[in-house]
């Protein structure tokens, strides 16, 4: 388990998932998580990045490239049932808890359709809510 934020553990997550990002405490409703953070590059660069899956458009003219390990938030998978949410501010993207989550609880998010239908649907869905129900 590696430590990046005293709030969070990376740690290997559900088989076929890769890493995860996992609590180490409480975090409530409507709190602040953490930014996704990375390099501001034009989103028409970005489209012709098509192997990354770090990237995260912030409108039609910029995307964040979240690649570098430093970005805590790249570590959050997805969920067809999450437990944060992102936001647009400013051109910061930030991440709140959208239920309460515990100590211990992995974060997740969900990718929406275009990442999901090019890079999670041809695989499958591994998130807790489609293991359980298999249905996207």
């Amino acid at each position: 388990m590696k430590t990046i934020d005293a709030r969070f553990a990376v740690r290997r997550s559900a088989p076929g998932m890769g890493q995860g990002l996992f609590a180490q405490c409480d975090i409530k409703k409507g709190e602040f998580v953490l930014e996704y953070m990375g390099k501001k590059i034009s989103t028409a660069s970005a489209d012709a990045m098509k192997d990354s899956r770090y990237l995260f458009e912030i409108n039609d003219e910029w995307t964040i490239d979240g690649s570098p390990r430093s970005n805590t938030a790249r570590y959050i998978n997805h969920s067809c049932n999450p437990n944060t949410e992102a936001e647009i501010v400013d051109g910061h993207i930030m991440i709140t808890a959208v239920r309460n989550i515990k100590n211990g609880e992995e974060l997740t998010i969900d990718y929406d359709t275009e990442y999901f239908d090019e890079f999670i649907r041809p695989v499958g869905c591994k998130c807790a809510k489609c293991a359980a129900t298999p249905s996207r």
